[in-house]
Formats: structure tokens, C-alpha cells, sequence
């Protein structure tokens, strides 16, 4: 008898792998089409949330609960980071600001111009975020205090996420110049273009290799790029048309992005091999994810309304030591075969 794992808990899905198990949760938000964007671990323990239509910025546990929901004005929060002095930071892309949320919930805006995006705190203590449209990266106290903007060399280059990178810079995504693009923290900008035309980078991080990785929305693909510049590796998504929007590093050395049109979650190991996990809800569009306190893999379903966990668990590799076809259906009925890696997908909505 096989020794396969089934788990009845809500909308759960389990997936069995060679390397361990896999199981995916899912929280719905308070707020009816929110629009979930960006989601951050914070100092408090916690994992926060922008609620782009909402126009709340949420709090929700390790264990799946939603503890708040504060909203600001309606000027469509987006992305999220923890700062050093242990607030959550977001921007505001309709209303041109970026917000501060205390662990309390008390929430303070400050002005910004040209659509700021991406966010991130950068190795000098500031923050640092994008203006999507006014092609500028932006530095900042944590006071609110502007000490910075720097436009980007290429005209419409369109910088969207940012990222503190282990060389101390910080890296950003050009969706309009097809480019990744390295600020040093005192504002120096280099641009690196990608071989992929039209690649339409958007998500970016720091990988576990001391390299720096982003999706290719357009080019459905995965890119890494040395602290020098050179982009060393594309690596394509199996899944045809899949539309990577997030990604980020987890703690078991692997990188773990989002299918947002396949509603995937993926994981690529430094070497380049990646393998795919469908979410318990077809159609639910994640899109950006982030590491918690708690180990986990936490992502924003868009279209499901859903904050998404993703935990894995160590699992015996004699279980799959057959490989070979596998064939298993979710609820909906869709079937999901995978070859040689012993992925067993199971959804308990029925």
C-alpha cells in the first residue's frame, strides 16, 4: 500500500516530491476583491499585505488569521517591505505617496511622485523604491525625508521591483528598457541588458548563491545575474504562457516564484532545474511571495482573494524511489501528470 499523504483541512493541497512534501494552504482576506499585491514578513512576526482595490494594507498570523485590515486613502498600495525600525513600508501607486504602518496598525503617508512600485530597505539603513513613470529610483529616511532621486540612463526603461543585493546595492527590474538595473547607495546606476527580447522583467531578489535572480513575465522565463553585470543563465518555465510575476529566496536554498496565468507556485534550484506546484484554488493568480518567520513560503492570490502558505516537510525518498508517471486530478477536474519527480497533487474540496 502506498504510503501517500491526504490532508482534509479546507481548501488544502498536499504534493508529494523525491525532495520532501509539499502543502499548500489557503486564508481568505476579509475584504471582498482586494486585488493582493505585495506581502512582507514583519519584525513583529507577522506576514502584511497590500490590498491594491482595497486600499488596506493587512496583517495576518502564522497560523492563517487575519488580524487586521487598515486602511488608507484610495491611492492603491502595492508593494510592501520591513524597514530597520520595525515598520512595515508600502507604495502607493495611484496616490503617489509611500505609506508607514507601525506593528499596531497606525498608518502615516508621505508624498512621492511618478507611480513609486517596488520597495525595499537598502544596506544603508534607507529606504528605497521605484517610480514606475517617472523612471527614477528614490531614496528615503524612515522618517519620510527624500535624500535622493536618481533617474534611470535609459529613457521609459519603467523600473518596477527593487531589491537589496548581497553586494550591498540595490537591484531593480526595467519592464520598458528590457534591463536589470544595480545602484550603488549613493546613486550611482548601471544598466545590464537582458538577451531575451522583451522579456518584461518584473519580479527580483537576492538568491542563496550570492547572485541575484528575476522572472521574465514576457519571456516566461527565469534570469540570474551576477553582482558584476553578467547575466548568466535563463532558465524556461515549463508551463507555456505561465506570466512569473514575484519571487524571492527560501530557507531551503531553492528559489520559489509565482505563476500568476498558470496560478503555479514554482520552485528553481541554483542549478536551473525547476518544478511546479498548482494552487488549491484554479484560477487564483498569485503573485507576489516572501519568506515568513515561520519557514514558510507566503504568497497573494489576486483573483481568489487569498493569502497563500506554502509549507514543505521533510519527506522519505524511498516513496518515490519508482519515478515515473504519475496521474492525479484536482477538483475541478483538471489532471496533472509529472515524469521522474513522484509529484502527487491532491485537493480536498471534494
Amino acid at each position: 500500500m502506498s504510503k501517500s499523504f491526504w490532508f482534509v483541512l479546507g481548501l488544502i493541497v498536499a504534493s508529494v516530491v523525491c525532495s520532501g512534501q509539499v502543502i499548500m494552504t489557503e486564508y481568505p482576506v476579509p475584504s471582498p476583491n482586494s486585488n493582493l499585491l505585495g506581502i512582507t514578513a514583519g519584525q513583529d512576526g507577522n506576514l502584511w499585505f497590500a490590498e491594491n482595490s482595497a486600499n488596506k494594507i493587512g496583517r495576518i498570523t502564522p497560523a492563517g488569521v487575519v488580524t487586521g485590515e487598515f486602511p488608507i486613502s484610495g491611492s492603491g498600495p502595492t508593494t510592501i517591505t520591513r524597514a530597520p525600525d520595525g515598520n512595515l513600508w508600502f507604495t502607493e501607486y495611484f496616490g503617489n505617496r509611500i505609506g508607514r504602518v507601525t506593528p499596531t496598525g497606525v498608518v502615516t503617508e508621505y508624498s512621492a511622485g511618478g507611480n513609486p512600485y517596488g520597495i525595499t530597505a537598502g544596506s544603508d539603513g534607507s529606504l528605497w523604491f521605484t517610480e514606475y513613470s517617472g523612471n527614477n529610483i528614490v531614496r528615503m529616511t524612515n522618517s519620510g525625508v527624500v535624500t535622493g532621486v536618481f533617474s534611470t540612463p535609459t529613457p521609459g526603461s519603467n523600473p518596477l521591483m527593487i531589491t537589496s543585493g548581497p553586494d550591498s546595492n540595490l537591484w531593480f527590474t526595467e519592464v520598458g528598457g528590457n534591463q536589470i538595473g544595480r545602484i550603488s547607495t549613493d546613486g550611482m546606476i548601471d544598466e545590464f541588458s537582458i538577451p531575451t527580447s522583451g522579456s518584461s522583467p518584473e519580479g527580483i531578489t537576492a538568491g542563496p548563491d550570492g547572485n541575484l535572480w528575476f522572472v521574465e513575465a514576457g519571456g516566461n522565463k527565469i534570469g540570474r545575474i551576477t553582482t558584476a553585470g553578467v547575466v548568466t543563465g535563463e532558465f524556461l518555465i515549463p508551463t507555456p504562457g505561465s506570466n512569473p510575476v514575484g519571487i524571492t529566496s527560501g530557507v531551503d536554498g531553492n528559489l520559489w516564484f509565482t505563476e500568476a496565468f498558470s496560478s503555479q507556485i514554482g520552485r528553481l534550484t541554483t542549478l536551473g532545474i525547476i518544478t511546479e506546484f498548482l494552487t488549491p484554488t484554479p484560477g487564483s493568480q498569485p503573485e507576489l511571495i516572501t519568506t515568513g518567520p515561520d519557514g514558510n513560503l507566503w504568497f497573494t492570490e489576486n483573483v481568489a482573494n487569498n493569502i497563500g502558505k506554502l509549507r514543505r516537510i521533510p519527506f522519505d525518498k524511498d516513496e518515490c524511489k519508482n519515478g515515473g508517471w504519475r496521474t492525479l486530478y484536482r477538483a475541478d477536474g483538471t489532471q496533472f501528470k509529472n515524469q521522474g519527480d513522484c509529484i502527487q497533487y491532491v485537493n480536498t474540496g471534494k
